[in-house]
């Protein structure tokens, strides 16, 4: 496969709860590397630069209390499968009132 092919990815957009596989290459104590696939579940909280080849999206989860962000490339060869559980409604591209729920939106009628 080349760089500058894209692979299928289904409409994710910011809200969606996905699961996105991704492939980690780990060394165990005898220097042979193994392969396996990690799986990390959340909230899309952003999506950048449309469908372009630098694509990416970033994806958070509460893990023990304490908030995970990670962002995933779309067409990266690690990202083995992005499967979208539900899609929520949102009205904002980027969710940032996710990370402190307790915060009030600014309201910019108010005077």
């Amino acid at each position: 496969m080349k760089t500058t092919e894209k692979t299928f990815r289904p409409d994710i957009r910011p809200g969606a709860t996905v699961r996105v596989h991704q492939k980690i290459t780990e060394m165990n104590t005898k220097g042979e590397n193994k392969e396996r696939i990690q799986v990390f579940e959340g909230v899309v909280f952003a999506r950048k630069h449309g469908s372009e080849i630098g694509a990416g999206i970033t994806v958070r989860r509460i893990s023990e209390g304490v908030g995970v962000e990670k962002v995933y490339p779309l067409f990266s060869p690690l990202i083995t499968k992005i499967e979208v559980l539900k899609q929520g409604v949102v009205r904002r591209a980027k969710l940032a009132y996710l990370r402190d729920p307790n915060k009030k939106l600014k309201d910019s009628r108010k005077k």
